[in-house]
């Protein structure tokens, strides 16, 4: 029976070298590029050139990260999307391009469902619902009565129409039945400066850029977007926790190759990915940024994926939010 075994396991073998491209057996063989759809020093832009120090390193190639900005990170998207599917060029994606922008914009000239391929989560962090120290507001039930006392509702702030930020708000503004009239930026840094000047009255912000404000006494922190406390603020708590149960808004980034890469290379880049993430030094990077690992592998990823799509099409929906 063993050498029966044996003799299937080589056929198996065998039939998969027949039907890998001879290019993939000795993957990777040349340079690897990681796109990251927005601009250098964001959240998403810090992670993929922390993976793609380590990455280089474990698969000994040079790994070369590029910035391929607009459209609300959809033309990154959009060049991995039609690159060849050879595991060369791989994408570190936000929720925007892979689970919001399709029910955001009237049309796509690529579907993230079938065009990308789920590689990996790499890395997670939670919003931080913010108001200027000057706001009455010290709790996020104490912030819903002072937003219904205003005749007129108040502002809120996010980096961009359809990234979390934006839709954090329009979840909170749902869930609350309040008046909140969404006030886009271009980018986190603006908003928060308007934050800061007292122009708009809250903003689910990243936490790395509103550390520092939080701890000079500027703004105040009312609850962080995600399930899960932040271990970066563990006495805050959670939206979910102070009376909106299932509020859970994560900032996460993950990695995607081009639809038909072949699965060794896919699960060869994955298992890279998770050592990478698993590693302490790795961590504390992360760390140092708000966020932290979170690495799942490939079918775990798509199916968290398209949990993702479901509960933002839904939300989408819901809140009338669109594209600028």
């Amino acid at each position: 029976m063993s050498r029966r075994r044996t003799v299937i396991g080589a056929l198996a073998t065998a039939c998969l070298a027949a039907t890998m491209p001879h290019a993939f057996a000795a993957f990777p063989d040349k340079p690897i590029r990681i796109i990251v759809p927005f601009p250098a020093g964001g959240a998403t832009d810090v992670v993929a050139r922390a993976l793609g120090v380590r990455l280089g390193q474990a698969m000994k190639q040079p790994v070369v990260v590029e910035n391929k900005t607009g459209a609300g990170g959809n033309i990154g998207a959009d060049f991995v999307a039609k690159s060849a599917p050879d595991g060369y060029t791989i994408l570190v994606a936000s929720p925007a391009e892979v689970a919001i922008n399709e029910f955001l914009y009237p049309k796509l000239s690529y579907n993230a469902a079938t065009d990308l391929a789920p590689v990996a989560k790499l890395a997670s962090a939670p919003l931080v619902l913010a108001v200027n120290s000057k706001s009455p507001a010290d709790s996020v039930q104490g912030l819903v009565r002072y937003i219904r006392a205003q005749p007129s509702g108040v502002n809120f702030a996010s980096s961009g129409t359809g990234g979390p930020q934006h839709l954090a708000g329009e979840l909170f503004r749902l869930m609350s039945g309040t008046r909140m009239t969404h006030v886009p930026y271009k980018g986190g840094a603006p908003a928060m400066t308007d934050l800061l000047g007292g122009q708009v009255d809250l903003f689910f912000a990243g936490l790395p850029p509103a550390l520092p404000h939080i701890q000079a006494g500027k703004l105040r922190v009312l609850g962080v977007s995600t399930v899960q406390r932040s271990p970066l603020l563990p006495q805050v708590p959670t939206v979910a926790e102070q009376g909106f149960a299932g509020f859970d808004i994560e900032n996460w980034q993950g990695v995607f190759a081009p639809a038909g890469t072949p699965t060794p290379v896919i699960d060869l880049l994955a298992r890279h990915i998770g050592e990478i993430a698993a590693d302490k030094v790795f961590a504390e990077q992360l760390q140092a940024q708000g966020a932290s690992p979170a690495f799942m592998a490939p079918r775990e990823f798509g199916e968290f994926v398209a949990a993702e799509r479901r509960k933002y099409s839904k939300l989408v929906k819901e809140s009338g939010a669109k594209a600028d």
